[in-house]
């Protein structure tokens, strides 16, 4: 599954997921308890503030030191007995990762989450020279099964579904022939998946977070699954985005406190493990092969300018569980695997504005997201700064915006014109007024203003007028 998804317009997609109730409801309910929860396990923690900041001076000093700790993570990881592969893009990682699936004659895979996995496109380029790839995340397992579907949120895949919808998906697929209770179907994926895991000829995992002191990987998780891909099969791959580096177990300490309160509020998932190169002769479990596979596929371009701080990101998804728009919207309006402010940020600066110039426009600006990112990432300013690029670099903004825009430079710079026409408002738009109070459903450009909304009747007065009379009253 590439980056983008869900094709159509940016208004299609927005109609079509406004109009799913469930969806709106399961986000909702799902933003207020991670909220809540998220809200304790910071307060447990204490000094929370101090905790962002210090995560946002890591990712920082990583960012803007990558190249030197990308190789020493490399000689790290090399020196370990693994092996590493530098993709620039999502063709190079993909064909890398086929040839070592063909090399081992891999005929059935085994993935844990991975959103970069996702990115590249990896599960349709190995099933496209006849591998079998099963998704082992619960989350992730449901979408798969159910026609490919694209996950809706970067943390809680399957947020959109309803747990009745998964039945009917285990029944017509998995022979499932009990409840919807999410216990029992919990208990049938796993039967169903430990046979996989046992038949997989092929590991696949993301990474949290690469150690670069060590060469190690970090994948912080809360199901057993990514312990038993990174332990049964014989060759383990590892894809990881470039960034995704912290220099020393000191700072992975830092990052991974931050990770899990923000992200589920927990003060630690159920497993957090770190792995360092393949099996050693005197161990029993592991892969006796190991490789990663380091992501730029855009990344890159993106240091050095205004926008890099988005890849201080450590993928929490704590923006997407506060954000208003995300919430009467979801995940899949976005169009891309990287939903909410993240997305709206980051998948514009990995795809091009073509296609997800919309996206920085998703947005209230109300700042939520930045005051609730762990690492710190100013992300309503990136989505502004992103509006000016549309604008005044890229030329990309509507037609019927430009004219709108030159119709008011030229009347507000010009008094005449400026007069008449704040005069001529309010007459104009008194045939418009519900109960002399609101505009209800109003033509032409109100109408995107008013078709969800009422909106308030302007003032009879000008401003100018009102000043112009105290001035008046107090020279009386």
């Amino acid at each position: 599954m590439p980056l983008k998804i869900k094709p159509g317009p940016f208004k299609q997609r927005l109609t079509s997921e406004l109009n799913n109730d469930f969806m709106r409801k399961a986000v909702s309910s799902a933003q207020d308890g991670l909220g809540t929860r998220r809200d304790l396990a910071t307060e447990q923690l204490g000094e929370w503030e101090k905790w962002r900041e210090a995560g946002q001076e890591i990712r920082q000093h990583t960012v803007n030191n990558l190249a030197h700790y990308l190789e020493q993570f490399s000689e790290q990881v090399t020196k370990s007995g693994g092996h590493v592969f530098f993709a620039k893009d999502d063709v190079e990682a993909t064909n890398y990762i086929k040839q070592i699936a063909q090399q081992k004659n891999a005929q059935k895979i085994v993935k844990s989450k991975s959103m970069v996995t996702e990115e590249i496109g990896l599960n349709a380029a190995l099933e496209s020279i006849g591998c079998e790839v099963v998704e082992t995340d619960l989350g992730e397992y449901i979408l798969q099964i159910d026609d490919h579907d694209s996950p809706s949120h970067i943390v809680v895949p399957a947020l959109h579904k309803k747990k009745e919808q998964i039945r009917d998906v285990f029944v017509e697929k998995l022979n499932y022939k009990k409840s919807a209770d999410p216990e029992e179907l919990a208990k049938h994926a796993r039967y169903t998946l430990r046979e996989k895991f046992l038949e997989a000829d092929l590991g696949i995992t993301g990474c949290n977070f690469g150690v670069a002191e060590s060469g190690s990987i970090c994948l912080v998780t809360n199901e057993g699954n990514a312990r038993l891909v990174t332990t049964i099969p014989k060759t383990q791959i590892t894809v990881m985005g470039m960034e995704r580096l912290v220099p020393t177990f000191e700072d992975l300490d830092v990052m991974v406190s931050l990770l899990t309160r923000a992200s589920v509020g927990q003060r630690i998932t159920s497993y957090v493990t770190l792995l360092t190169g393949p099996k050693k002769q005197e161990e029993v479990d592991g892969p006796e092969e190991l490789h990663v596979v380091i992501v730029d596929n855009g990344r890159s371009k993106i240091l050095g300018t205004d926008f890099q701080e988005i890849l201080q990101c450590i993928r929490c998804g704590a923006c997407l569980n506060v954000c208003p728009v995300y919430r009467h919207i979801g995940g899949h309006a976005y169009g891309s695997i990287y939903p909410g402010p993240v997305g709206a940020v980051l998948t514009p600066l990995l795809d091009g504005y073509e296609d997800h110039k919309e996206l920085p426009y998703a947005s209230t600006l109300c700042g939520a997201c930045t005051d609730v990112c762990p690492v710190k990432i100013p992300l309503h300013s990136l989505l502004l700064k992103h509006r000016q690029v549309i604008v005044e670099t890229e030329g990309k903004a509507p037609i019927s915006e430009r004219l709108m825009m030159k119709a008011f430079g030229f009347g507000a710079s010009t008094n005449s014109v400026y007069t008449g026409g704040s005069k001529m408002a309010a007459v104009s738009l008194k045939m418009l007024l519900k109960n002399k109070q609101t505009i209800s459903n109003g033509p032409g450009l109100l109408k995107e203003w008013t078709n969800s909304r009422d909106f308030p009747a302007p003032k009879q007065s000008r401003f100018r007028d009102w000043m112009k009379e105290r001035e008046e009253t107090k020279g009386d």
